[in-house]
């Protein structure tokens, strides 16, 4: 099995849902199987898969999952967690999980587009009570070699780090064009480093994560604060000293959104210390388990879409 601590080749991780999710939207409807399901999503995402691999030539590459999309955890410390994208609470269980609220066109596509990973070979990692953030952390943050994250959510620019070649390939138009977020680029949009981008995030919040930030601190303002007093334990010793800069609107929502302050960095960090199972995430150069795959090409109609995956596996 691979030990992750060991490998100094790039390891390029997936946040896969925010993939399957662009290609759901990005590849027509009409793109269906034999018996008339829709497997845009499917055929979307091998689509993009093979453009990364192509481009940016990977050695080791892991399809990380959610497991949990709103992890207990997280909600317990900011009820708002994610609570706007819950259809209904489901009856089910004790446990009170949640339906995530997606077009149910595409939920029937996720055990197929799991299913053909499996057969082609291509490592996929969820871990239960985790979201695919996390498991993207702790991959990230236990590699010795660079590391390539793509996914269409900021909240990973944190794991960003120049110094041990971590970078975010961030897609503007499917995965074809690439925002490739370093530093630098950090830097100049938002005024602060990948280690700056927690504080950043739970101060401006973010109403698609059900984050409510600080009210009138955006992210300008924001970054300004970080700016002048270094990082978040800065800011609030700011609230606490009368003849710090603060106007007098901003020390009074710092000091009214304490509760909130206090447990969001631990929502918005991603976890680091995920149990991860053991995997082999090195690139397969011929599928895993043709015969499965033959079955599954078959019935979904993948064609082209797969075959030019396999092909480019073959380089």
């Amino acid at each position: 099995m691979w030990d992750v601590t060991q490998r100094t080749d790039r390891l390029m991780l997936l946040d896969t849902a925010s993939l399957y999710f662009r290609a759901y939207f990005g590849v027509p409807d009409s793109v269906k199987a034999p018996d008339g399901t829709p497997v845009n999503a499917v055929r979307g995402l091998l689509e993009f898969i093979t453009r990364l691999v192509h481009d940016h030539h990977p050695d080791s590459l892991v399809a990380c999952m959610d497991a949990d999309w709103r992890p207990q955890w997280r909600v317990d410390l900011i009820p708002s967690y994610k609570a706007h994208r819950v259809a209904q609470e489901t009856e089910a269980g004790r446990d009170g999980s949640y339906t995530e609220e997606i077009p149910d066109t595409l939920s029937p596509q996720v055990p197929i587009i799991e299913d053909v990973l499996d057969a082609v070979g291509i490592a996929r990692v969820g871990v239960a009570g985790y979201e695919a953030d996390d498991v993207i952390g702790t991959f990230t943050g236990r590699a010795t070699g660079p590391v390539d994250i793509v996914t269409g959510d900021r909240d990973l620019f944190q794991l960003v780090d120049d110094a041990r070649e971590r970078r975010v390939l961030y897609p503007l138009k499917g995965v074809g064009t690439l925002q490739v977020t370093d530093g630098e680029l950090l830097r100049e949009k938002y005024g602060v480093d990948g280690s700056g981008y927690v504080d950043l995030a739970l101060l401006r919040g973010d109403p698609s994560d059900g984050l409510p930030g600080v009210p009138g601190i955006g992210e300008k303002t924001a970054a300004k604060l970080l700016a002048q007093f270094g990082d978040l334990a800065g800011i609030m010793a700011a609230v606490d000293d009368p003849k710090s800069k603060l106007t007098p609107s901003q020390r009074k929502r710092l000091d009214e959104s304490r509760p909130y302050i206090a447990v969001a960095p631990t929502v918005v960090r991603v976890a680091g210390d995920v149990p991860l199972p053991d995997v082999d995430p090195a690139l397969p150069r011929e599928a895993r388990d043709p015969a499965a795959l033959d079955k599954l090409a078959e019935r979904w109609g993948l064609g082209g879409s797969l075959q030019r995956l396999l092909t480019t596996l073959e380089r």
